[in-house]
């Protein structure tokens, strides 16, 4: 039955690419969804059935295999529904640590299960098994310090060690080092002085990352699961594995390296652990001059008489759950004539797709949200900005400032529009802890207070058509 099997792992590989393919556009993320889900699903039976099949006690392994996926379904789900968008990316996080963990863990049964093998069979699968430990150790501690940064437990700021980098550089020789030891007969020994290496190297790489970079890292910790999964396969001989594995590792790498450009960071500097950063990030709250305060009336006021306006959400936005209320004044203003759309920051949230994601939920229309270059074209034209929540993606210090910690990432430049009102709670820094100038300009009005009670407020000052 292995042939059957096989080609059962065949249709999987070809639903998850359809998959990938779906989830690349807005119209057609749901059926991607879905055609990764059937993949999966087809997937683990086959994978089932193949381990019954091989097993010395069959009946016991498939007690055994359905148990733990029973618990680890049930743990799944109930963090899936009890998880809010807000806490979605550090539970992405998490989950690209448990897939380190399980590399790991994989790595080491190999190794100690591995029997009598000789000549070019025995090196191949101690490099797989070195390769494949050393990858998923780094992707845990990675991932923990990346779910650490996002939920505020862990400070924000990149930790400046004194020559860091040649600090990663030299656990990197030593590890190849140790590979060559443990390939020339070292057994367990290098094998587990490299994984406590790698466990450092991970922690340090991502603590070493500002969290203004942190959707960077997210992603990029995607492909690092995506690669760790692919040596699990090589590991255990299962094709399909090595093939979901490349597809995340190669969609993560591909991802990371546009949000780079999105952010005008350097690919290489941001997996390198910060490369090229001065210092810790200094966090500025200083006012630079008066700001002036308004009134939920008076934004009502703005709106009714603006032809045209944009709507920039960031991470208040979904702090403050808001985006319905924020589709619900969206579609006041189309029902009075009023042209309205929306502009996303690449890195909006915090993770990418995050302010997409919401304004999908709130069922807003998909033709009238726009990227950065789309937004930054109109709104020279634009009577009113709507900033909700969000700060470093429509921060002028990225274009005016360079010694900025944000200079050269493009942003929303909001400022140019004849009237920008920012909803927030208050004049504090954003998450890569820079001060705002917007909040200073001339033509800027700034609306305190929750988004979402903001919101609704100045909808209750608009007509219904």
């Amino acid at each position: 039955m292995s042939h059957v099997v096989q080609g059962t792992y065949l249709v999987s590989a070809v639903l998850f690419v359809l998959a990938l393919g779906g989830l690349s556009r807005h119209e057609s993320a749901r059926r991607g969804n879905t055609l990764g889900i059937v993949g999966m699903v087809v997937a683990l039976a086959a994978t089932l059935w193949l381990a019954v099949e091989d097993a010395a006690h069959p009946v016991t392994t498939l007690v055994l295999v359905v148990a733990a996926m029973a618990v680890g379904g049930t743990v799944g789900l109930w963090r899936a529904r009890v998880v809010e968008m807000t806490g979605m990316p550090q539970l992405i996080a998490t989950f690209h640590s448990l897939v380190g963990v399980a590399a790991v863990l994989i790595g080491y049964n190999a190794y100690l299960t591995a029997g009598a093998l000789t000549g070019a069979e025995r090196t191949v699968h101690l490099v797989e098994v070195f390769l494949g430990v050393l990858i998923g150790a780094v992707t845990f501690t990675g991932s923990v310090v990346a779910a650490l940064k996002l939920s505020a437990r862990m400070s924000t700021n990149p930790l400046v060690l004194p020559h860091r980098h040649l600090l990663n550089l030299l656990m990197l020789l030593v590890s190849a080092a140790l590979m060559v030891w443990f390939l020339t007969g070292g057994g367990l020994v290098p094998l587990v002085v490299m994984t406590v290496m790698a466990l450092l190297l991970g922690w340090h790489l991502v603590a070493s990352i500002g969290g203004g970079d942190m959707p960077i890292v997210v992603s990029m910790l995607n492909s690092y699961s995506g690669w760790a999964a692919a040596a699990a396969g090589f590991m255990l001989g299962n094709d399909l594995l090595i093939i979901t594995g490349a597809l995340v590792g190669a969609s993560g790498a591909i991802l990371s390296y546009l949000m780079c450009k999105g952010m005008n960071r350097s690919f290489i500097s941001v997996i390198a652990g910060g490369f090229g950063t001065e210092g810790v990030v200094v966090r500025s709250d200083v006012e630079q001059g008066e700001h002036r305060e308004t009134t939920a009336a008076e934004v009502a006021g703005l709106l009714r008489e603006a032809r045209t306006v944009v709507v920039t959400p960031g991470y208040g936005m979904a702090v403050a759950r808001a985006q319905h209320a924020v589709a619900e004044l969206s579609a006041r203003l189309r029902a009075a004539g009023t042209d309205v759309r929306f502009g996303i920051h690449p890195v909006a949230g915090r993770l990418p797709g995050h302010m997409n994601v919401l304004l999908a939920e709130a069922r807003v229309p998909y033709d009238i949200v726009l990227d950065l270059e789309e937004t930054n074209e109109l709104l020279a034209d634009t009577d009113v900005v709507l900033v909700i929540g969000a700060n470093d993606t429509v921060n002028p210090a990225a274009v005016d400032e360079p010694g900025s910690p944000i200079a050269g990432m493009p942003v929303l430049e909001v400022w140019r529009a004849r009237q920008v009102v920012v909803l927030k709670r208050s004049m504090a820094s954003g998450y890569a802890g820079v001060a705002n100038p917007l909040f200073f300009r001339p033509n800027t009005r700034m609306l305190f207070g929750d988004a979402k009670d903001a919101v609704e407020a100045v909808v209750k000052e608009l007509p219904r058509q």
